[in-house]
């Protein structure tokens, strides 16, 4: 299997820059940002989370694109019918089996 340079399916490769500097401004922040990320005053409240939380899940709620009413109950009615027939399947082959079980059996 080949290997492909910043490829997203080889994440534990890392950045392709990572790789052609080991030394220099890439490693000066990434220390930079290790020595961030571990401060206990710079992180928010648990409030202030819950609301950024609250607010992130408005923001992606107005990014869907709804159905109308008119799909929404062409959906439904695919879905129902498709129900429909797959239990009309397992009953038959339920049916078949107990009637084959018990002729087999007695």
């Amino acid at each position: 299997m080949t290997e492909t340079v910043g490829s997203t399916a080889t994440p534990e490769r890392g950045r392709p820059e990572d790789d052609a500097e080991t030394s220099g401004e890439s490693t000066r922040r990434r220390d930079h940002k290790r020595s961030r990320k571990g401060k206990k005053g710079e992180r928010k409240g648990v409030f202030a989370r819950l609301a950024r939380f609250y607010r992130q899940i408005v923001a992606e709620l107005r990014k869907v694109v709804w159905p109308t009413r008119n799909e929404l109950s062409t959906y439904t009615s695919v879905v129902i019918v498709f129900v429909v027939i797959i239990m009309a399947v397992v009953y038959g082959l339920d049916y078949g089996f107990s009637k084959l079980s018990f002729q087999v059996f007695g």
